[in-house]
């Protein structure tokens, strides 16, 4: 796959991000005027300099007029995007294309969700029309697979494997202790999530990303202009995208220890942003956590772990904060719930606050790369996500 991408070409001058949680007094605008507006002032802009916008949401709201009436833009184009848990990362990947295209100078991403009192569990999702023969699995059930899959494959015990799942939340509700604006800020003895009640076999319910309100937000201008409104723009290296054909459902050999398209958008970003060694040039990640054996499967489909060794690279601390390549340093689905629209956005949130040191007591020790990845859909079918972004221009 050729492509020339648009390495270096954009830049993020100012983020907004509310926290992500229960938000009963809050409504979709409340959170969407929130986002936008902390971006605004971040930036150093006024709202009515944004010349375009790109608004993700899943169901919380229709069209771009879900965002031109609580911002009260002046006729300028909204246009709303979905695609599943990447909703929010395609809202910012156009947003950029548009704006390396030349076609305007200055835009707004924003990513919005509001789940709790919406009756939607986050579990299962509506389905289009079909003609009801294939298997609806509930999200638990479907990455269930990946766990035993993975024991079988790699020679891990029920226990061992078992150890690996619980040290991978257990990183993610540590890491989520230490962020203001995560949903759950406790730490959680790696004893509760293993005994925690079972929800899809071997997952219990400590195994599971949560349900979330809330938003995120991006502006976003060429790389030439970025200094005009501050010193540590975060720069867009890569944006890759990759939607499945869906061969998993009709396979029955289908191996549930790899996602392709993980794979292919991960290698599609590396080659746009040229990187050759992820572990090594990478230094920090935030990954679609949904479910604690998501996260150990995508070690190894974005190369961050050799086939067959992320499991021992959890046990040796690899991908914690003091580690060799922190994972979900903000504390990543597991404490911040997944309010759909959003969470890309919130991934970027983190790189942009890492790589200007105001991450708090998260902080890493000067990273300079960072990468983004959503999964959405099943693994037998999905779309995902990864962006390759940047402190400094190559």
């Amino acid at each position: 796959m050729s492509r020339k991408g648009i390495s270096d070409k954009v830049a993020v001058i100012g983020m907004g991000c509310t926290r992500f949680a229960e938000h009963w007094d809050k409504s979709v605008d409340d959170l969407l005027v929130d986002a936008a507006y902390e971006a605004f002032a971040d930036a150093g802009i006024e709202p009515a300099d944004i010349e375009a916008a790109w608004l993700g949401t899943m169901i919380s709201g229709y069209a771009g007029i879900t965002l031109s009436g609580p911002l009260k833009t002046q006729f300028i184009p909204v246009t709303r995007v979905e695609n599943m848990c990447a909703t929010g990362s395609e809202a910012f990947r156009n947003a950029c294309y548009a704006v390396a295209s030349g076609a305007y100078d200055i835009v707004l991403a924003i990513g919005v969700e509001k789940l709790k009192d919406s009756g939607f569990s986050g579990l299962n999702s509506p389905k289009p029309p079909n003609d009801g023969t294939a298997p609806n699995f509930s999200a638990p059930a479907s990455f269930s697979f990946l766990a035993p899959a993975y024991f079988e494959k790699y020679g891990l015990s029920a226990e061992q494997g078992r150890e690996v799942l619980s040290r991978i939340a257990w990183k993610n509700h540590y890491n989520g202790s230490l962020n203001p604006k995560a949903q759950y800020r406790n730490e959680v003895p790696m004893e509760k999530i293993s005994n925690s009640p079972m929800v899809a076999a071997p997952l219990g319910i400590m195994d599971c990303s949560g349900v979330a309100d809330g938003a995120a937000a991006a502006i976003i201008v060429r790389t030439e202009d970025a200094h005009k409104y501050r010193k540590d723009p975060m720069y867009v290296k890569a944006l890759s995208i990759a939607a499945g054909p869906g061969d998993g459902r009709l396979r029955q050999d289908f191996d549930f220890t790899s996602i392709k398209e993980n794979v292919v958008s991960s290698q599609a970003a590396y080659r746009e942003a040229g990187i050759k060694d992820p572990r090594k040039e990478i230094s920090m990640a935030e990954v679609h956590d949904c479910f604690t054996p998501t996260e150990l499967v995508i070690y190894e489909d974005l190369g961050f772990s050799e086939r067959g060794q992320g499991w021992k690279d959890v046990l040796n601390g690899v991908f914690e904060l003091g580690g060799e390549l922190p994972v979900n340093p903000d504390g990543g689905l597991k404490s911040f719930g997944h309010p759909i629209g959003a969470s890309g956005l919130r991934m970027l949130y983190e790189m942009y606050l890492q790589f200007q040191g105001r991450a708090g007591k998260r902080q890493l020790d000067n990273p300079k790369i960072g990468l983004t990845h959503n999964l959405g859909g099943t693994p037998m079918q999905c779309v995902s996500f990864v962006s390759i972004v940047g402190k400094e221009l190559s």
